[in-house]
C-alpha cells in the first residue's frame, strides 16, 4: 500500500458559510463541491489547492464527530485525508503496522469516494482518512 497524494485537509468550523466567505475573501478561493453527508452528520465544502482540497466541515447535528470536536477543541484542523488506490488493502496494511481502524471496512464517502478512518492513537496523534477515489 502506498499513499498517492494528500486528498484533503479537513478544518472543522462552526459556520460553514462564514468559513467559505473567509477563503473567498482572503485567498480568492472558490468552492467546487458542497455536500451534506447524513451518515456522518456533517456538511462539507471543498476548495481546491493544486490537486488536493481544503475541506471545510461542520456538524449538522449535536452527536456528529465534527460537532463533538468543535465542542471540545473549537475550530481547527480535524483530520488529514490520504488518497489510496485500494481502501480495503490500505486498512489491512495500517492495522498490520499496529494502528487501529475506526472503520474496519471501507464505506461510502463524499464525492463518490470510498473511505475509512484510522484512529489517532497509533497514528502519531493524527486522525487519518483513507480515500479511494474511483475517478482517479
Amino acid at each position: 500500500m502506498q499513499l498517492e497524494q494528500i486528498d484533503h485537509v479537513a478544518i472543522a468550523v462552526h459556520d460553514l458559510d462564514a468559513a467559505i466567505d473567509y477563503y473567498q475573501q482572503a485567498f480568492g478561493s472558490q468552492v467546487t463541491h458542497r455536500e451534506i453527508v447524513e451518515r456522518d452528520g456533517v456538511e462539507e465544502a471543498l476548495i481546491p489547492v493544486g490537486e488536493s482540497y481544503i475541506q471545510l466541515t461542520t456538524g449538522i447535528r449535536p452527536d456528529s464527530p465534527i460537532s463533538i470536536f468543535l465542542d471540545r477543541n473549537g475550530e481547527g484542523i480535524h483530520h488529514i485525508g490520504y488518497r489510496v488506490k485500494d481502501c480495503a488493502e490500505a486498512i489491512k496494511a495500517v492495522v498490520a503496522a499496529g494502528s487501529r481502524a475506526i472503520d474496519e471496512t471501507p464505506r461510502p464517502g463524499s464525492r463518490g469516494t470510498t473511505v475509512a478512518f484510522i484512529h489517532p492513537k497509533g497514528a502519531l496523534g493524527t486522525l487519518i482518512e483513507l480515500v479511494e477515489d474511483p475517478s482517479g
